[in-house]
């Protein structure tokens, strides 16, 4: 299938690791070129290597926080410059910490509407502009299967998340006219470092091991199993692709069945 994204030009976020690696990799499978970001230089640079060599595509690499408005802001700039032209923008970040609501604090709060908001708010000011000029684009943002059916202990992620979607359903309003669409990726229960740390402190409060743990997680998914981050990374460019480009405002869920609503 001819996803029509050979020489676009996409931006990934949070790209060294889980699902935004797997979403580079995947987009430079399909030719495109890359501009991706990660607050670990060394593994965003490892990222970039693999994917030049494997690829032959152009990678542009900048270490950064998404939670800086201003540093991604100039990363969206940097890459505009190096390759002229933004056609893809991925939204990405770690989730908050899980726990219940009365062990939060202000703290906690703040960083997660900066990190799982406030960026995502930051890229589509960045990009959406120079999509509009060129008459296509596309934002896609990572969230979760919690948009649609909040998780107990991530209180964090649930709210601040659920945000997304307004923005996501606005922007795809305001900018379909432009042939832009915006988009959302609600991913389930996926085999990432994340699910690994949240399992590990989830058996340890259970008195069971995380091997258990994550049996019990997949028990209540239709397919009985996790997800891997290339099954997200794949509903991701289909997004991203021509495929795709009557859709928009949606949150696809790619989380084996887990939410149970119509």
């Amino acid at each position: 299938m001819d996803t029509g994204l050979k020489d676009r030009v996409a931006i990934v976020a949070a790209s060294s690791k889980g699902i935004g690696r797997a979403a580079a990799f995947a987009l430079a499978a399909e030719g495109a070129n890359l501009a991706i970001c990660a607050r670990d230089p060394g593994a965003l640079d490892e990222t970039a290597a693999q994917i030049r060599r494997q690829f032959q595509v152009e990678v542009f690499a900048e270490p950064l926080d998404v939670s800086d408005d201003a540093r991604v802001r100039a990363f969206a700039d940097a890459a505009h410059h190096r390759f002229g032209r933004i056609d893809i923008c991925v939204t990405n970040a770690g989730g908050p910490p899980a726990k219940p609501f009365a062990e939060t604090t202000m703290e906690e709060w703040d960083r997660a509407w900066q990190l799982n908001l406030r960026s995502i708010v930051s890229f589509a000011h960045a990009v959406l502009p120079r999509m509009r000029e060129r008459r296509w684009g596309r934002l896609i943002t990572i969230t979760s299967v919690a948009v649609k059916q909040p998780v107990p202990e991530l209180v964090l992620s649930n709210s601040v998340r659920a945000g997304v979607l307004g923005l996501v359903r606005s922007l795809a309003t305001q900018y379909g006219p432009d042939n832009i669409t915006v988009n959302n990726v609600g991913p389930g229960y996926t085999a990432t470092e994340r699910i690994r740390n949240l399992a590990e402190a989830s058996a340890k409060a259970r008195g069971i091991t995380a091997a258990e743990y994550e049996a019990n997680l997949a028990k209540d998914i239709p397919l009985r199993r996790l997800a891997s981050p290339e099954e997200v990374a794949d509903a991701i460019v289909w997004l991203a692709s021509e495929r795709a480009s009557y859709i928009t405002g949606q949150t696809i869920l790619v989380d084996g069945g887990t939410y149970r609503g119509l």
